[in-house]
């Protein structure tokens, strides 16, 4: 067998889709912003040749599509050029958005496990509360959030918290389900085990349910803190926030920022993508603890 190769396995492949995606992106932004450009022309009453407009529709301040490098620029002023202290600066939004991502992500997480201990050791919570917490994700986020938010506010609470409770009921979910699966996968075979050492159930828990469940807490943990930041996001957008990544995505939209909106979102995916890498090293580390070989 070949031995495996990162330029020939990863880079080439991911890099490959990358440039069709970046090339799609820019053919998109052509036919998008073309339009405003004939508008503008027929307005003046000239004409305007496509080699007139391809070069302009990469360059419009407000494109309905701003191209690739437009949004680079942007992130690039907004992150290097601004200062992290100036509320112009994408790092300043992101820090605000990150605080109530992590505390709704730590809540949302130790809730979560502590509702997956109890309905797997009782059989009443099991078929009681199991059932709610399924029935509470099919309600949309966008309906409960501004509830949240003006109740909270309504009894003098702001600030922070409420966003963070918002996380809090996006993320607890999947680490309720996947900590139910992780604490139930043992076999039989090793239960019995357990029992014929005369095994207590918090050995039981302790040396053979949680081991067992590392992988299915890891792999809920990285879905929790992914739609803990959308939850805190979605937070800020009700409350008229006026820093956060929320608020640069409400503050585009109403002054028809598309770079600014585009730059956030992108701002928002690499904060999720950086946030789930760190629990997938927090997950390499616990295996590696645990003796299981990379």
């Amino acid at each position: 067998m070949d031995k495996p190769s990162f330029l020939r396995d990863r880079l080439i492949p991911v890099g490959t889709v990358i440039a069709i995606l970046i090339a799609l992106w820019y053919v998109a932004a052509v036919f998008l912003n073309a339009p405003f450009e004939r508008d503008t022309a027929a307005r003046a009453g000239t004409e305007i040749t496509f080699a007139e407009i391809l070069p302009r529709t990469m360059a419009q301040e407000r494109p309905v599509l701003p191209a690739p490098h437009q949004v680079i620029a942007e992130i690039w002023d907004t992150t290097v050029n601004k200062a992290v202290t100036s509320k112009r600066s994408l790092v300043y939004h992101a820090w605000i958005t990150l605080s109530a991502t992590l505390l709704g992500f730590g809540i949302g997480a130790a809730l979560g496990i502590l509702l997956a201990v109890g309905i797997v050791h009782n059989r009443a919570m099991d078929r009681s509360f199991m059932p709610w917490v399924i029935a509470s994700q099919t309600i949309p986020i966008l309906a409960v959030a501004p509830m949240i938010i003006v109740v909270l506010n309504a009894i003098g609470i702001s600030g922070l918290l409420p966003k963070a409770l918002i996380s809090t009921y996006l993320s607890f979910f999947p680490v309720v389900v996947g900590m139910v699966k992780g604490l139930r996968s043992p076999e039989t075979i090793q239960l019995d085990l357990m029992h014929t050492y005369n095994a207590t159930p918090a050995q039981t828990f302790w040396k053979l349910r949680w081991p067992a469940s590392m992988p299915y807490l890891f792999t809920s943990l990285k879905v929790a803190v992914a739609i803990s930041l959308v939850g805190a996001i979605v937070g800020e957008l009700p409350t008229g926030a006026v820093a956060g990544l929320g608020a640069r995505l409400l503050a585009g939209s109403y002054y028809g920022q598309t770079v600014q909106i585009w730059s956030a979102l992108f701002m928002a995916a690499a904060l999720a993508a950086i946030l789930v890498a760190i629990v997938g090293m927090a997950h390499t580390a616990v295996l590696r603890r645990m003796g299981v070989r990379p």
